[in-house]
């Protein structure tokens, strides 16, 4: 389950080492991110410019009651999902099919945070106009980037981050923030090293050598274990000697930080050299058993990936993540300097393309493995695995779409996908994935009615009626042209789905039950089909035959307890508790939606999650508490407007809130529904689940106003 909303959330990570010096530039950050206007700390790589600007970040934390927020984009390779990188982890709950920049300028209106673009000079030209964008929209919102070079904007500022100061030959006495860096660096590699007067004149002599770049000066002092201090210097001033002597013309602190690497490269063992050249084809984090799978082979053993790993980690080229939930699998992340001096190797090596497919491979065969498994016990885990691995699943997309004959590769992970962009609140992302595989792929196949029904599928959840019914027309018709039954059932299922919240429910009964018979005549029992069921009972109960309809979620509901399923699980209690309210059992029908609303929010579904508030609503009301029902509703209108057209345009979704309205007003009066309405209508969506499950309080009108806020990064086993 999700966090509540904290008043000063974010998501920083925690800091693992010690931050060294930087005092002026610290302050003078700080000062510049409190003006309006964006700014953007630029220097060579591995200076400490994320460093810098996360510690500015927290110590601004107090100031920004919305919350400091990091985004990370060195593995972001389509600008195009810029905006989706940012919604990602703003945790913006829109499910609609608007804009992602209109999206995030609209939620971050009349907030304070501040916003983290790490690492952006690969995508400048997306960054400078959403950074543009959304200062524009949000006058209280500061963002703070880094890159090797500026964004390009005119009100922009920038601070250039020179490296640490090291002493100089003729003062080697004075102890430099970098001779405090080295030392703490080592001794955590080397358990009581410090540095004394015997020593100090070594260690300011490899940090000035080492140009002050704490990569650099991280990077020699992880070697410690296996060479001495002494060792150390004289080994590095020969590799700088030869490098000098090479005769390249670029700056010195480009030479340091890039000797510094080959160096750490040369002092690997040949395994640990080969595991960081292949390790540079993940483009964000990863857990040891994808390093296994993508990396491992008969010249680089499975078994052997562990131990080499440990041993990348010990020389500082890798980093555990803090980012595992408790119990979860260890993840690890490579600093972008060391993966792009890793993917040179590797292309040196032939192995670009080799590691490209690999990779790939892992990913569709998480993403089969996800399809597979959503319908059982391991439902969350399946959620929360492929969050884990969201930059990655994108990755592996891309490079299906940009590589030559791998386009019926990626229509495919793009469709097995369906449950994670359907039932985990992608909608926008699989569509534009779905969308591109589709124009790349267009020759009849099984594959492409399955992508049709699914951007179908999509559609229907984003309110798109009219693209619904296109997409599934079509799939329809290419699965019949490729007699692909499975694709068949599923098409005619959706438009099924169309029918039913358009109010044509003689159309959909037809559908449905046409969709049912034919999943019959396949053997399958997945979660589309115990969904079609569902969706046939809402039909049904809006035709009439409230008890029928009843009767048939109780079935699911069964199915759901034997599989232990939960997804659709939360749509049958939904069902289940309209019952129960028109037969006048309050808490009963209380104690069903509430359930539904904790499943429907641990996987980030708001049309269920919605539609639970709204009965919530209704049951309060009927058991005469105007006050919550129309709080309630106001959460409620607040939700409606990030999932499309409001209940669907339908006239029978809408049946509960228009009865409840009606209800609270008559109990309140205009006026005082009026103003519990106004007031649950600023809260956000972690915010008012919590409400709604009776895990705060109810708003209250007399508090003065403030914006909503972006909900707080949700812990364990459910991230979004």
């Amino acid at each position: 389950m999700t966090e509540s909303m904290t008043r000063r959330g974010g998501n920083l990570p925690a800091e693992t080492t010690g931050f060294v010096g930087r005092r002026r530039e610290l302050a003078e950050l700080t000062g510049l991110c409190r003006r309006p206007g964006p700014v953007t700390v630029t220097g060579v790589g591995g200076v400490g410019k994320t460093r810098l600007a996360l510690r500015a970040a927290r110590d601004l934390a107090a100031e920004f009651p919305d919350g400091t927020w990091l985004v990370e984009l060195a593995g972001l390779r389509d600008g195009a999902l810029l905006g989706h990188a940012v919604g990602r982890t703003l945790r913006i709950p829109d499910q609609t099919a608007r804009p992602r920049l209109d999206v995030i300028a609209d939620h971050l209106a009349g907030t304070r945070l501040l916003l983290v673009l790490d690492t952006c000079e690969h995508l400048t030209e997306s960054c400078a106009p959403l950074v543009r964008a959304l200062l524009d929209a949000a006058p209280g919102v500061r963002v703070l980037a880094t890159g090797r070079r500026p964004l390009g904007l005119d009100d922009e500022r920038t601070l250039t981050l020179n490296p640490l100061p090291a002493a100089p030959a003729s003062a080697s006495a004075v102890r430099s923030d970098a001779v405090t860096l080295f030392e703490q660096r080592a001794a955590a590699r080397v358990p009581g090293f410090a540095v004394t007067e015997r020593n100090l004149d070594t260690v300011a002599g490899v940090c000035r050598r080492l140009e002050g770049i704490p990569l650099a000066i991280e990077l020699a002092a992880g070697q410690l274990p296996e060479l001495s201090l002494d060792q150390l210097a004289a080994r590095l001033d020969d590799r700088f000697q030869v490098l000098v002597d090479d005769g390249r013309d670029e700056p010195s602190r480009h030479r340091a930080l890039r000797t510094t690497v080959g160096w750490s490269h040369e002092l690997c063992a040949p395994r640990e050299r080969l595991l960081w050249a292949r390790l540079s084809v993940f483009p964000d984090d990863f857990d040891l058993e994808a390093a296994e799978r993508v990396c491992g082979d008969d010249v680089l053993p499975m078994n052997a990936v562990p131990q080499l790993v440990e041993g990348l980690v010990g020389k500082s080229v890798l980093a555990r993540s803090d980012d595992a939930a408790p119990g979860g699998a260890t993840r690890y992340r490579m600093l972008d300097t060391l993966r792009q001096y890793g993917a040179e190797w590797l292309r040196e090596l032939g192995e670009q393309d080799l590691m490209a497919r690999r990779h790939r491979d892992w990913y569709l065969r998480l993403a089969e493995w996800g399809e597979q498994h959503w319908f059982g016990s391991v439902q969350t885990e399946v959620f929360r695995r492929l969050y884990k691995d969201h930059v990655n699943i994108g990755a592996a997309l891309d490079h299906c779409l940009t590589a030559p004959g791998q386009a019926r590769t990626g229509l495919h992970m793009a469709a097995s996908l369906w449950f994670y962009w359907v039932g985990c609140g992608f909608l926008d992302e699989g569509r534009y994935w779905l969308d591109r595989a589709l124009a790349l792929d267009t020759e009849p196949s099984g594959t492409r009615a399955k992508a049709l029904w699914v951007n179908g599928y999509v559609a229907i959840k984003q309110g798109d009626s009219a693209g619904a019914v296109a997409h599934l027309e079509e799939s329809q018709a290419e699965a019949q042209r490729t007699d692909d039954r499975t694709a068949l059932a599923n098409a005619v299922h959706r438009l099924g789905c169309v029918a039913l919240v358009n109010d044509e429910h003689a159309l959909a009964e037809v559908l449905f039950k046409e969709t049912l018979a034919q999943y019959e005549a396949l053997g399958e029992l997945n979660a589309s089909v115990i969904m079609a069921r569902v969706e046939f009972a809402m039909n049904t109960a809006f035709q009439g035959d409230l008890e029928a309809a009843a009767a048939m979620c109780e079935q699911v509901h069964a199915v759901c307890e034997e599989h232990n399923e939960q997804w659709v699980r939360a749509y049958a209690l939904y069902v289940m508790a309209f019952a129960a309210l028109t037969g006048g059992r309050l808490d009963e029908a209380e104690r069903l939606t509430r359930a539904s609303m904790r499943i429907s929010h641990t996987f980030h579904d708001l049309v269920c999650t919605v539609l639970s508030i709204e009965l919530l609503a209704l049951v309060r009301v009927m058991g005469g508490d105007g006050r919550d029902a129309a709080a309630l509703q106001g959460a409620a209108g607040r939700i409606w407007r990030t999932v499309g057209l409001p209940l669907f345009g339908s006239a029978y979704f809408n049946a509960p809130h228009g009865q409840c309205e009606t209800h609270a007003r008559e109990a309140l009066g205009d006026r005082e529904y009026e103003a519990f309405h106004r007031a649950a209508s600023r809260l956000g969506l972690d915010e008012a689940v919590a409400f709604a499950l009776g895990d705060r309080p109810r708003p209250d009108p007399s508090e003065p106003s403030a914006p909503p806020r972006p909900p707080a990064k949700p812990s364990g086993a459910v991230r979004r």
